[in-house]
């Protein structure tokens, strides 16, 4: 399992729950949807953080990370409606999948291009 600063995944996301808690219970202002968006914002962005780490889903961690903090952002007042937020997730995939294009590369070489039959055969 990949490590984020020498710990696993797994305890981050149960230290930011459990600060998220805590404030709450010592007067942060937080309702338990917040609380909630909260936690899905960090879970996305160590998703995100391990993708990187591992080489693996990068495109689809970006993505979902940008769609946790656009929900955390309208759970604290912002004011888009959804068309609005598609079009920055559309704007948002677009740009992963320009970079994507950058980093991809074929498994295997082209191979050359088969000769054009000859007039009269039946291939």
């Amino acid at each position: 399992m990949p490590r984020i600063f020498g710990r696993e995944p797994a305890l981050w996301l149960g230290l930011v729950a459990i600060v998220v808690k805590a404030g709450a219970a010592f007067g942060l202002q937080v309702t338990p949807d917040q609380q909630a968006l909260i936690n899905a914002l960090a879970a996305a962005l160590v998703g995100a953080i391990v993708a990187f780490i591992v080489h693996d889903g990068a495109a689809a961690a970006i993505l979902g990370l940008v769609q946790a903090a656009i929900a955390l952002a309208v759970g604290y007042g912002l004011d888009w409606s959804a068309d609005q937020q598609a079009v920055v997730m559309s704007l948002v995939a677009a740009a992963v999948a320009m970079w994507t294009r950058t980093q991809v590369t074929a498994p295997v070489p082209v191979k050359a291009p088969l000769p054009a039959p000859l007039a009269g055969s039946r291939e």
